[in-house]
């Protein structure tokens, strides 16, 4: 497709790419947008969540140029740069740049009659040996006159480092405001999976979920599309996928630590991944398990957050304190199932015994929790307005403590919201069971976490009980739910509607 400069285009989606609408509208709005000079983008993302599908489907879509780097010496990616160049343009020699200024002169040069999409991928490989590139680059954008403004490159840097994905436009960059797009590819949401995976069964799908998440790539290539065929075939699953040596996917959580070049000692962050895993979610109950001190273990956390392989949430009633999740389940499943077992599993027959006795912890450290989340993400992009009789706006965890029981109450599901012209109301506080069937004394659990709030000056009005089961409800709290006092979620209306 040619377009020319000032036009812009809404190019239809390939046949063959699943969801991710709006991150092909943005790819393409940027790609097609009109006015002179070149522009800047950013597309970040954790690996194997097809940013490398959606930046190639564009570059065929548009006619633009796409060059993936490897990791090489600086002078040897100056050579595979010329090299597509050629293949691009046709040229019959390819160019030889000899620093990376005459390789950016090269690619500006593609763009000197339309604007041309071209996309540098895992960009991270070649700042790695040519430190000055993000500077050079800058000076090429920053030129506004003469032949730079009548060139249109839409220059799209890639990577999936996301400590330096995250910091190529930060304040200290050489790149900081010169960006007009900074897209982030996020794994799909766990409705999308679903349908991606092909499966109906809600259960088998929070189950599978719970291991492989949203990345797009775990069934393809790391499962070869092996999808678990029902709840009986579930287990056997397990055992020839994610317990298995000869598959891919057993070692791509250790891959995706070891791929993140700001890790240093590996044995510490692999350690603090596995205690966040096992439950330990505060920066006390972290250091515990690693046998360090909390000082000792800020920048661990803090680089992991960086990475996007953690996320710190604050308490929904308590803003001092922040709660560690890791964002990967396939790094969950890993460090709680797979690696204190790691030698059983290194034989063949392994992974049924290893999966038999990983039962509990399974259910216990990854569904139960996994599950959890799930819940608020419902809340935050599925439930209507009307189920808690407000917008959600703010989706958390919280705890509230009980003085004259001398404990803490924990609350799954924490809703802020707006009621009109109000906003951060407290719309709902819920409980979310995975395995068990809730009843009454869960809706009076939560009935009292709200009075112990209003007697802290909290405005409860507006705020409503909400119980979310893996495995249903009984007859006396759906008649409760029916008489308004509670919202039950149940697996049908997690995955099917509000």
């Amino acid at each position: 497709m040619v377009l020319s400069p000032g036009s812009r285009s809404h190019l239809p989606k390939p046949a063959d790419m699943f969801a991710r609408e709006w991150e092909w509208s943005e790819l393409t709005a940027f790609a097609t947008s009109s006015g002179e000079g070149p522009r800047l983008g950013v597309v970040s993302g954790r690996r194997r969540q097809g940013k490398s599908f959606l930046l190639q489907a564009l570059a065929e879509a548009t006619g633009g140029f796409y060059f993936a780097a490897v990791e090489a010496s600086a002078a040897e990616s100056l050579q595979l740069l010329g090299e597509e160049v050629a293949r691009y343009t046709g040229a019959p020699v390819p160019p030889r740049p000899v620093h990376w200024s005459e390789a950016l002169e090269l690619l500006f040069d593609m763009a000197a009659d339309r604007p041309v999409p071209v996309v540098i991928d895992e960009f991270p490989y070649l700042v790695r040996n040519a430190p000055a590139l993000p500077s050079q680059l800058q000076a090429a954008i920053g030129v506004r006159g003469g032949r730079h403004l009548r060139r249109h490159p839409r220059i799209l840097l890639c990577g999936s480092a996301m400590s330096f994905m995250g910091g190529l436009l930060s304040g200290t960059s050489p790149l900081y405001g010169r960006a007009g797009l900074d897209l982030v590819v996020h794994s799909l949401g766990y409705r999308e999976a679903a349908r991606f995976w092909g499966i109906d069964d809600p259960r088998l799908a929070v189950l599978t979920h719970a291991i492989v998440g949203g990345t797009p790539a775990y069934r393809r290539e790391f499962v070869d599309d092996d999808v678990p065929a029902n709840l009986d075939d579930f287990d056997d699953w397990v055992s020839r996928t994610v317990l298995n040596p000869a598959r891919p996917v057993f070692g791509e959580a250790t891959f995706l630590l070891a791929a993140e070049p700001d890790l240093r000692d590996r044995s510490l962050y692999h350690s603090v991944l596995a205690a966040v895993a096992t439950g330990n979610n505060s920066n006390g109950g972290i250091a515990s398990a690693v046998g360090r001190k909390a000082t000792d273990i800020s920048m661990p956390l803090a680089v992991l957050k960086r990475c996007g392989l953690l996320t710190a949430e604050p308490d929904a009633f308590r803003k001092n304190r922040t709660v560690y999740r890791v964002a990967e389940p396939l790094i969950s499943f890993h460090h709680a199932v797979v690696r204190p077992e790691a030698a059983l599993l290194s034989h063949r027959r392994g992974a049924a015994q290893v999966w038999a006795r990983s039962q509990d912890t399974f259910l216990s450290k990854i569904v139960g929790p996994h599950f959890e989340r799930l819940c608020r993400e419902w809340v935050e992009w599925h439930a209507e307005p009307e189920t808690f009789g407000g917008m959600p706006i703010d989706v958390a965890a919280g705890t509230v403590t009980d003085p004259a029981a001398r404990t803490t109450h924990e609350v799954d599901v924490v809703v802020h919201g707006a009621v009109g012209q109000d906003h951060g109301i407290l719309l709902s506080v819920g409980e979310a069971k995975w395995s068990k069937v809730m009843g009454v004394p869960h809706l009076e659990r939560l009935q009292h976490i709200l009075r112990l709030l209003s007697a802290r000056g909290m405005d409860t009005s507006h705020a409503i009980p909400a119980c979310y089961s893996g495995a249903g409800f009984t007859p006396e709290l759906h008649a409760a739910a029916e008489r308004g006092e509670v919202v039950l979620v149940d697996l049908e209306r997690l995955y099917g509607g509000s």
